[in-house]
């Protein structure tokens, strides 16, 4: 049974990201995620400029009349969330952690699902799948993924994007939306990348925080990294240290959007900040308009 506190949460979620969908951000969802191809839907009398190509001559036969083939978008599809919950997501400076925000992204990309009528499935990893939960349809079974978001109590602090994407090769089979969500605190997965972005749609959302790219001039302060658990004491201020830290997350972020430049990969930086709606929002109208 779900406690009293977590179900007003989720149900406050709920709310808050069904309003984004309905005003801002379910046209754009539906946009920017084409549907598999075309299906027949019916037949119906020609009209002038209807294009003879699409003439069924079997039924213009039995009806003495000219008729056309209808064909419609198969808007039916899968929207796979894999979200990283290592010990970075429990990191926030601006008032909501990384974590957070993860389950905010999540919820109104599922609710956009919902409503279009697509399949939704969430795999949780650290550096191993902690939970995969197969794609389905309906409100209760994504108030459920929001659940194992929020109730999640992984094995390991430590992350390993590539297993995560190793793993959805081999149980997402058909062509899918996959939406990986991390701080990408990581390296080595390039190579897992690339063939997955080649068999589905692939966005990478990436989560920041202001703290992890400057440091504050605060003096001496002990900076721990949240899945090793080490602890390193920084002169915050020294420009030198100051300069060091900033460059050496420059360099991660740019090496990081060039691999998913490089692999075909849709990239959106979100932090974590009051609004975490403009930046997705803005990131599908780009993807729209290029398409």
């Amino acid at each position: 049974m779900i406690p009293q506190e977590l179900f007003k949460k989720i149900r406050r979620l709920e709310i808050r990201t069904k309003g984004v969908v309905n005003n801002v951000f379910g046209g754009e969802y539906h946009s920017a995620f084409k549907g598999r191809g075309i299906e027949f839907a019916e037949v119906r009398p020609y009209q002038v400029g209807d294009d003879i190509r699409n003439i069924d001559w079997n039924v213009s036969a039995r009806m003495d009349d000219a008729y056309v083939k209808v064909y419609e978008e198969e808007r039916e599809q899968t929207v796979m969330l894999m979200v990283d919950i290592s010990g970075s997501g429990d990191f926030g400076s601006q008032g909501k952690l990384k974590r957070d925000v993860a389950a905010e992204v999540c919820a109104v990309m599922a609710f956009s699902a919902v409503q279009n009528n697509d399949k939704v499935g969430l795999l949780l990893f650290t550096d191993k799948v902690e939970r995969f939960i197969p794609p389905k349809k309906g409100r209760r079974h994504v108030l459920r993924l929001i659940r194992d978001l929020y109730t999640a109590e992984p094995d390991s602090r430590d992350t390993d994007v590539g297993e995560a994407l190793r793993y959805v090769t081999h149980v997402v089979r058909r062509r899918s939306i996959l939406i990986v969500i991390s701080d990408f605190l990581d390296t080595g997965y390039d190579s897992r990348l690339q063939p997955v972005a080649r068999r589905h749609d692939t966005v990478a959302v990436e989560l920041v925080d202001p703290r992890e790219t400057e440091l504050p001039d605060v003096g001496l302060v002990d900076l721990t990294d949240a899945e090793t658990g080490e602890t390193v004491t920084v002169d915050a201020s020294s420009e030198r240290a100051r300069h060091a830290f900033k460059a050496a997350a420059d360099d991660h972020r740019e090496r990081t959007a060039s691999l998913f430049r490089r692999a075909g990969v849709g990239h959106v930086r979100i932090g974590t900040g009051p609004d975490f709606v403009e930046p997705l929002v803005e990131f599908f109208r780009r993807r729209n308009q290029r398409a």
